[in-house]
């Protein structure tokens, strides 16, 4: 079968490249000029919402989840590929789909084009010394969904749990490539178990869309 590319589906590519370097643009100088903080993820958290709101942009059908007979529950699509520094993901979740708690080892801002995600948020309560063991306190759940992103701070915990019949869609923007992680702490919430969440847990496979 051959494929052809439209005017119109070129047009959109070209414009979602644009926006996703104006955002991208704002997000370092952002950091630059605030370092990494609360404060400075805040304001990148509004940018996000922003280009969240360009649907048009990023329409589900160009970013599907998995097949539901798969085995996958989550597609990653790396929007601004090649790049060492900032990393720009648009995700696709099934419903079903649940992550053990776990941190970033960078910051991370996660904003919604389509559909919710319940973040449970948690913070350690032993004091470390153990790197094998850790005990965590749920703090807060926070339901991302559209207009509602949330924020972390490189050490910050949380897990994801998607319910509901609607798959998501949402941005992922971080300090810096997933696949350059390797920091990155799972925490196994029935043992207490300390593993490194990018070797055991993360699905690895991302697709590249410029």
């Amino acid at each position: 079968m051959t494929t052809t590319t439209t005017e119109p589906s070129r047009a959109i590519a070209a414009q979602r490249r644009e926006a996703v370097q104006d955002l991208l643009a704002g997000a370092r100088r952002i950091i630059e000029e605030r370092g990494v903080t609360r404060e400075a993820l805040n304001a990148i958290s509004a940018r996000l919402l922003e280009l969240a709101t360009r649907s048009e942009l990023f329409d589900a059908a160009d970013f599907p989840p998995p097949q539901r007979d798969s085995g996958d529950t989550s597609t990653r699509y790396r929007l601004n590929p090649g790049e060492d520094g900032l990393a720009l993901y648009l995700n696709s979740l099934l419903p079903g789909k649940t992550t053990i708690p776990h941190n970033h080892d960078t910051w991370a801002v996660i904003a919604a084009i389509e559909g919710a995600e319940l973040n449970r948020i948690y913070r350690r309560t032993d004091d470390g010394r153990d790197p094998e063991h850790a005990t965590l306190e749920l703090l807060q759940e926070v339901v991302i969904r559209p207009g509602v992103p949330i924020a972390f701070m490189p050490d910050d915990i949380h897990s994801i749990h998607v319910g509901g019949a609607q798959p998501t869609l949402h941005f992922h923007l971080y300090g810096r490539p997933l696949d350059t992680l390797t920091g990155r702490l799972g925490f196994e919430p029935d043992t207490g178990r300390v593993v490194r969440y990018n070797a055991k847990h993360m699905q690895q496979a991302t697709q590249a869309v410029g």
